[in-house]
């Protein structure tokens, strides 16, 4: 089994990998992807340039993500990064970002839907035959649309396709569709790894126990509330609350000295970077904790909310 630290935009970057991999250093097996990169009036954005190629990266495997809503964006994306990188092992491709900031723009999971879009990831990625592909998609954009979207992925070979599922439509809320899932598991004639809802053990384990052929696990909101969980996974051992407390206190520590050492605005630019970091962690770290870290307009009230933890 594969983990997958899933990309979430404004949390996941390159200090936050790195250091995720350092503290918990059982980690060392996990495949993280970039928060998805894309074209801004033609060119990638230089600040996801820098985060895909960042010195951070290293040692963990880091994979780029990108989202597109044609084929020109497709190839253009595909050809910038090995620009940068000529010897470029891997690329995910995003058809599954439910945010309307994308999907009213034809990106994401709107790509499933759009013929021109599926014709378009066939095409890169069979003129690609240097890079290792995969896709990272949901079930559709407003409806179920993957039947036409796993048909095309079925004729390529891809590294593996990780499958949240819900539509975007569903955001992150709702029942799961396992039905639609169990169909993608039993059809796909690439790897297919299972994301969506895996916030304890106890879900890592009901999944892998209903799909023993799973290539792996991604996991996103899940790691971000609880950064040892994947650790905990592959050990097979839940960790009491005052190991995770403590380690998840010391990873957070890192990344607070490494952004202020690296930030050039003050505390005030540190803690709008920092403070969102705790987003999923209210059930982790206690609601009164919470709240006071996110009401922090101060570096000072900042670590006297932590001390509430």
């Amino acid at each position: 089994m594969i983990y997958y630290l899933a990309p979430v935009q404004g949390h996941t970057d390159a200090a936050y990998r790195h250091f995720h991999a350092s503290i918990y250093s059982r980690a060392d097996g996990v495949v993280y992807t970039t928060p998805f990169i894309r074209l801004e009036k033609g060119e990638i954005r230089k600040k996801d340039l820098r985060d895909a190629f960042s010195d951070l990266n290293a040692p963990q495997v880091v994979v780029p993500q990108v989202i597109f809503r044609d084929g020109q964006e497709l190839s253009a994306l595909v050809q910038k990064l090995k620009e940068e990188n000529p010897a470029l092992p891997r690329i995910d491709i995003n058809m599954g970002c439910p945010f309307p900031l994308q999907t009213l723009r034809g990106r994401g999971a709107a790509t499933l839907a759009d013929a021109a879009c599926r014709e378009a990831v066939r095409s890169v990625v069979e003129g690609n035959p240097d890079v290792n592909f995969s896709v990272k998609m949901r079930l559709g954009y407003r409806d179920e649309e993957w039947q036409e979207a796993l048909e095309m992925l079925n004729s390529l070979q891809l590294d593996h396709i990780a499958v949240h599922p819900r539509t975007a439509a569903d955001q992150y809320t709702g029942a799961l569709h396992m039905e639609a899932f169990d169909a993608i598991y039993e059809n796909s004639k690439n790897p297919v790894v299972y994301n969506g809802d895996i916030l304890t053990l106890a879900d890592a384990a009901a999944i892998a126990e209903k799909y023993p052929r799973l290539h792996g696990l991604m996991i996103g909101r899940g790691v971000l509330g609880r950064p040892s969980l994947i650790t905990e996974i592959r050990e097979g051992t839940e960790w009491d609350a005052e190991r995770r407390i403590k380690m998840m206190l010391e990873f957070h520590r890192v990344l607070l000295a490494h952004y202020r050492d690296t930030l050039i605005g003050g505390d005030h630019q540190v803690l709008s970077k920092i403070s969102p970091f705790w987003e999923y962690a209210e059930s982790e770290i206690g609601r009164k904790a919470w709240k006071a870290i996110r009401k922090a307009t101060t570096m000072a009230k900042y670590q006297t909310a932590l001390a509430l933890i």
